[in-house]
C-alpha cells in the first residue's frame, strides 16, 4: 500500500493531512514516509535472506540526516560519493563499517576523511587512484581497504546520463585489464584488494543486466583467487528501478532469485547499493498554485515550487505523477510550472491532470530520490524544508532557508563596501 492515500477527501502521508503541514509550514516543502522508507528497506533486505549481505544506502538519492539515521537505524549502510556525503552519514550516526566510498574523482582529503573515519572500503576508479590511496594510507600509517569499480561492458538499458555500464562511459576499469590492476594494487603496502565493484546504471527496469553483471564479476572473482587476490566482497551496486507512470519495475524477490542463480554457493559478502529504490516512492513534493494562466496554445498552472527544487523534469524530461492534495474529479489539459526565468522550468508538461484552483495544492509524486539532494538556489531562491512523517506526526528535519542564508556564506570586498 502507497504511503500516500486520500482520506476524507485529502491526500495524507501515512496519518498526517498533507493540507496540514501546508498550513502550519508553508509550501514548497519535500514529505517523506518514514514507514514508507522502512518498508522499502525491509523488502531489500529480507528478499536476500539466508546470504551474507550489507544494504548500503545511496545517500546521493537522499542525503537528509533525518532519513539516514531513520534507515540507519534500520541496519543500513552508506554508499557515499564525497567527503560531504561521508560526513552526514557519520552524523547521522551510520555504521563506519557499513559505508563504502565511490566516485571517480576522489581528492586527497577525502580519502584522508575515509581512512581516518575507518570505513568498510573505497571503490577504486582508476590505476592513479589506487596509488593515492596507497600513498594517503602510508602517511597516516593506516592500511586501505579497497575494491575495484569494474566496467562490465554490460547495457543497462535505461536513460544515457544514468547509463554508467558500458565501455564509454567514465566509471570503472574494463573488465579486461581488472585482473592486472588487482595484481598491482595487491603488491602495494598500503593497500588491502577485499572487493570487487561494479554499478552498471540507475532506474532499470530489467533484471538482465543485473545477471549479466554479476556473472561477469563472479568469474573475475574465482580468477583473482587463483592469483593470490582474496575477495570478500561482491559490491553489484545499485540501480534497480522504480515506478514512476507506466515501467514495471522488478520486485526484490525477482532481483533477488537473477541474483542467486548467479552467486549460489559463493563464500563472499554481498554488498548493495540501493537509492531510488528505497526512498523514491515515499517522498513528494508540495507545492501551491499562484495563477493560472491561458494563453490561444496552452492552459497554465504557476505554481511555487521549480526545477530548482525538482530538476527531474528539465534535466531527464522525467514523469512524476501529480495529484491533488484535495481531492478533484476536474482536470484540466496544460503544464505546471514554477517561476524560474526559463521554459524549461516546468513539473508536468502537455499532460491530463487535477484541475486545482489557484491557492490550491499539488503533490508532486515519487520525488524521494534525486528531488532535495539535486536542488539549488538557481534565481535566488531558498531550497525549500524536508518534512519526515511517522505515523501520526511530522517532524522538520530541515527549515526552510531564508535570505539570509543565500548571502551569508559571501562577501564584499572592502573597497567596494559603502559606509
Amino acid at each position: 500500500m502507497s504511503s500516500f492515500q486520500y482520506k476524507n477527501e485529502t491526500l495524507h502521508c501515512e496519518n498526517v493531512s498533507l493540507k496540514q503541514i501546508a498550513e502550519e509550514v508553508g509550501t514548497p516543502f519535500y514529505v517523506y514516509s518514514a514507514n514508507g522508507l522502512r518498508k522499502r528497506f525491509r523488502e531489500f533486505d529480507n528478499a536476500f535472506e539466508g546470504m551474507d549481505r550489507i544494504v548500503c544506502y545511496a545517500v546521493k538519492a537522499c542525503g537528509n540526516i533525518g532519513v539516514l539515521a531513520l534507515l540507519g537505524s534500520e541496519g543500513s549502510g552508506a554508499d557515499i560519493v564525497s567527503g560531504g556525503e561521508l560526513h552526514r552519514a557519520l552524523k547521522a550516526g551510520m555504521d563506519k563499517n557499513k559505508i563504502v566510498f565511490a566516485g571517480v574523482g576522489k581528492t586527497e582529503e577525502e580519502i584522508k576523511f575515509g581512512i581516518s573515519s575507518d570505513i568498510l572500503m573505497f571503490n577504486a576508479e582508476s590505476r592513479q587512484e589506487i596509488d593515492l590511496i596507497n600513498k594517503c594510507a602510508g602517511e597516516m600509517n593506516a592500511t586501505a581497504r579497497i575494491a575495484i569499480r569494474v566496467n562490465p561492458d554490460v547495457d543497462a538499458k535505461t536513460h544515457p546520463y544514468i547509463s554508467t555500464g558500458l565501455k564509454k562511459n567514465k566509471f570503472g576499469i574494463p573488465v579486461d585489464k581488472a585482473k592486472e590492476d588487482y595484481i598491482y594494487a595487491s603488491s602495494l603496502p598500503n593497500i588491502e584488494a577485499v572487493g570487487i565493484h561494479c554499478h552498471i546504471g540507475s532506474q532499470l527496469t530489467e533484471i538482465s543486466p543485473f545477471r549479466d553483471a554479476a556473472a561477469i564479476l563472479v568469474k573475475l572473482i574465482k580468477d583473482l583467487r587463483k592469483n593470490g587476490v582474496n575477495i570478500k566482497y561482491l559490491d553489484l551496486g545499485g540501480g534497480l528501478g522504480i515506478t514512476y507512470h507506466d515501467e514495471h519495475a522488478p520486485s526484490h524477490k525477482e532481483y533477488a532469485e537473477a541474483i542467486k542463480e548467479v552467486i549460489r554457493d559463493e563464500d563472499f559478502t554481498l554488498v548493495f547499493e540501493p537509492g531510488r529504490n528505497i526512498s523514491g516512492n515515499a517522498g513528494a513534493l508540495v507545492t501551491k498554485v499562484l495563477y493560472t494562466k491561458e494563453t490561444e496554445e496552452k492552459s497554465f498552472k504557476i505554481v511555487d515550487a521549480a526545477m530548482n527544487d525538482l530538476a527531474r523534469p528539465s534535466l531527464y524530461n522525467a514523469y512524476h505523477e501529480v495529484q491533488a492534495v484535495d481531492s478533484t474529479e476536474k482536470m484540466f489539459t496544460g503544464d505546471i510550472v514554477g517561476p524560474i526565468c526559463e521554459s524549461s522550468d516546468f513539473l508536468a508538461k502537455d499532460r491530463n491532470m487535477p484541475n486545482v484552483k489557484r491557492g490550491g495544492l499539488y503533490a508532486v509524486m515519487d520525488t524521494g530520490a534525486y528531488g532535495m539532494t539535486m536542488a539549488s538556489n538557481y534565481n535566488s531562491r531558498p531550497r525549500v524544508p524536508e518534512i519526515l512523517v511517522d505515523g501520526e506526526n511530522y517532524h522538520i528535519v530541515r527549515r526552510r532557508e531564508t535570505y539570509d542564508d543565500l548571502t551569508g556564506p559571501e562577501g564584499i570586498p572592502k573597497y567596494l563596501r559603502t559606509k
